[in-house]
């Protein structure tokens, strides 16, 4: 039986971000389990899947070595978001915080192409495999994979996405929101100029967001209710644009579909805990939020600096309850955040009585008006949760 030090359950963004991290600080022996190919091609063609990564995140891929191999990524420098059934917008400008730069639309491929390029120069050990069983041992995880092969660890580490096997089988229970939507999810090309800025638009029945992948190429994500999303999923690739383009009021010109058009259920899931002794859950693992404001990933990053650095700066054995305990609450208040955030902002949004749009547009020309609150809001998205309105 072979033994490791840790053993990360799922190669994606954030398992494998953790693998690097925790190898570039240690001597420590690595496995991730992963069924899939951990290493995505890249064709000419963006893929739809994508993320809005923000600047605290770009901190840490970079000290990652991982910044610099991620071939394509998009800049944007400002965040335009207004409202169909008020007067109310809001517009951020990197220059309001005299950065350069609000973050980057990046393929989550691109992304974990980069992070597996980083890893092969490691000793990490990738196994293609699933994960039928664990059984708690003395020290550490006994591990059973679909290939029979049995492996133990002292540390266990659940990073397998919303619907995590890792989290099921060590017995943790997670509350969820459903929110009865769907993200639709396509590519689309213009003949106008996205100008590096992320668009958002509430509409009467849903929130459609514009992230630029170049100049005129963008991902869309367009979150609504089951009905209507498979309203716009049955449309052609011609009605779906006419549909998109009065969504956006023309605002890029003539649009066109690039890319087959997805959907997905949106449904926040919460774990009640992210530890057990001798195991953490990371990323969707722990937390999945809804997409509104494009988190997710960051706060799945997040996880990762806060539990390596945990781990790291340890004296006492790997897998220890207290070191893990500690990861736990340092990152459990502001994904809870985020989430109830996202839930609240989404309810705001949905609903649409005279009185509740008129304070809904107050609220948003109040905050666009005022740049400490401003300045709050958007220090929130860059991943600056240090700082507060004065």
């Amino acid at each position: 039986m072979i033994e490791y030090d840790v053993i990360v359950i799922g190669g994606g963004m954030v398992g494998q971000s953790f693998a690097l991290s925790l190898l570039q600080k240690s001597e420590l022996k690595v496995a991730i389990i992963e069924p899939n190919n951990p290493q995505p091609k890249l064709t000419k063609d963006f893929h739809t899947r994508v993320s809005a990564i923000n600047l605290k995140s770009e901190d840490l891929l970079t000290r990652l070595g991982v910044w610099e191999l991620i071939k394509r990524k998009h800049v944007f420098t400002k965040t335009k978001v207004w409202d169909q059934n008020s007067h109310g917008s809001i517009s951020f400008n990197s220059q309001d915080e005299s950065l350069s730069s609000l973050g980057s639309i990046i393929e989550n491929d691109a992304i974990q192409k980069a992070l597996y390029e980083s890893l092969s120069r490691t000793s990490a050990e990738y196994i293609k495999a699933k994960l039928s069983s664990i059984k708690k041992i003395n020290n550490g995880y006994q591990i059973r994979l679909d290939n029979d092969e049995n492996i133990t660890c002292q540390l266990l580490i659940g990073a397998d996405g919303a619907l995590s096997r890792t989290r099921e089988l060590a017995g943790i229970e997670f509350s969820t929101t459903n929110y009865n939507q769907q993200a639709i999810i396509c590519n689309i090309t213009t003949t106008n100029d996205f100008e590096d800025t992320t668009w958002q638009r509430f509409l009467s029945d849903s929130i459609v967001a514009v992230l630029p992948l170049s100049n005129t190429q963008a991902s869309i994500v367009w979150s609504a209710n089951n009905h209507l999303a498979e309203d716009l999923i049955s449309l052609s690739n011609e009605d779906f644009v006419k549909r998109l383009e009065n969504a956006t009021e023309h605002r890029f010109g003539r649009l066109k579909v690039a890319s087959d058009i997805y959907s997905f259920p949106l449904i926040e899931r919460s774990a009640k805990d992210y530890v057990k002794e001798n195991l953490a859950l990371v990323g969707d693992a722990a937390h999945n939020i809804h997409p509104l404001a494009g988190q997710g990933v960051n706060l799945g990053f997040a996880d990762v600096e806060e539990l390596t650095h945990q781990i790291i700066n340890s004296n006492k054995p790997l897998g220890d309850y207290s070191v893990l305990r500690k990861y736990a609450r340092s990152r459990r208040f502001d994904n809870e955040l985020m989430a109830k955030t996202m839930t609240a902002l989404n309810w705001i949004y949905k609903e649409n009585n005279e009185p509740l749009r008129w304070l809904r547009g107050l609220g948003m020309n109040i905050i666009d008006n005022n740049s400490s609150i401003k300045s709050f809001f958007q220090r929130q998205a860059l991943g600056d949760t240090d700082k507060t309105p004065t």
